[in-house]
């Protein structure tokens, strides 16, 4: 009868099974190097675990179980996953390699969702101007000024910062205009990003404001109207610009006149959502519609 020997022995299993259910932090991304702004993903592996913290290295985190992010600007990351259960955790990191884009691209985020812009190198003056502005925060907390559905969205008067209700908007600007960049391989289609300007009587060499834009809505189109519009304007589009209007609507009436500089790369359903709102007789929306933007890198 040697009794007194089995508590030690008790006692020993129950650390073992303790140890073998802790939690164990595991996981691992198919890639270890994007580019930025591209979408990474991340398959968690993790054993006995009933809650997840990520920590992407820039300064985001998620309780996701498996997540997907982004990562604006390049550079190299430490990712780490904490699993926990029961009070007890442990933590896994690994590094992820994230370089430059190919193309120049802006963040657009906005109340209504974020919009990704692609920037075209043959309108420099342009491009580089709206990537100054950017890096400067100039379009921090500006509004969609003037909403029009079926025509357009329009934002980047530095005046709509902090403005009053029923403010008149659309006259202000960084104090210089650029030179036009109308090129016929950039068209209106909806997505467009183009510069605002003054009307021809004002402005007849067509220059752009320095920082207000208009990102296309547009209305269907059919092929008639399309060469119509040929006819009547000198206009001549190639079969693909012919099927990108009839695919997805723009403003064909505004070619020739305004600067194409970009367009909408992904987000297209955002324009939808903010040509959507309630708005007054100036077209500006009830409830403001503020903008901030962030330069993919």
């Amino acid at each position: 009868m040697r009794r007194v020997g089995l508590l030690p022995i008790i006692c020993a299993t129950a650390l073992v099974l303790s140890s073998c259910t802790a939690p164990r932090a595991l996981f691992e991304a198919p890639l270890k190097t994007a580019k930025a702004g591209e979408w990474m993903s991340f398959t968690n592996l993790s054993k006995n675990a009933e809650i997840y913290s990520w920590d992407f290295g820039d300064g985001t985190t998620s309780t996701d179980a498996a997540p997907q992010h982004r990562f604006w600007e390049s550079g190299r990351y430490t990712v780490s996953l904490t699993a926990s259960a029961e009070g007890k955790s442990t933590t896994k990191s690994m590094d992820v390699q994230i370089t430059a884009p190919d193309k120049c691209l802006v963040l657009l985020k906005t109340d209504m969702g974020d919009m990704i812009l692609e920037l075209y190198d043959d309108t420099p003056y342009h491009r580089d101007n709206f990537v100054k502005l950017v890096e400067e925060d100039f379009y921090e907390e500006l509004l969609f000024h003037r909403v029009i559905p079926n025509f357009m969205v329009q934002g980047g008067d530095p005046q709509s910062k902090h403005s009053k209700a029923n403010q008149p908007l659309g006259r202000g600007g960084p104090g210089y205009t650029l030179p036009a960049e109308i090129l016929s391989n950039h068209i209106h289609v909806k997505g467009a990003l183009a510069a605002a300007r003054l009307p021809d009587a004002a402005n007849p060499e067509k220059n752009s404001s320095g920082s207000q834009f208009y990102i296309v809505h547009g209305k269907q189109l059919d092929e008639r109207h399309l060469q119509l519009l040929q006819d009547s304007r000198g206009l001549s589009y190639s079969q693909e610009q012919i099927e990108a209007y009839l695919a997805h609507g723009g403003t064909p009436h505004l070619d020739g006149d305004y600067t194409v500089f970009g367009h909408v790369l992904e987000g297209l359903d955002i324009i939808d959502k903010i040509a959507g709102v309630k708005r007054n007789r100036r077209d500006r929306p009830d409830e403001d519609l503020k903008m901030s933007m962030l330069l993919i890198k």
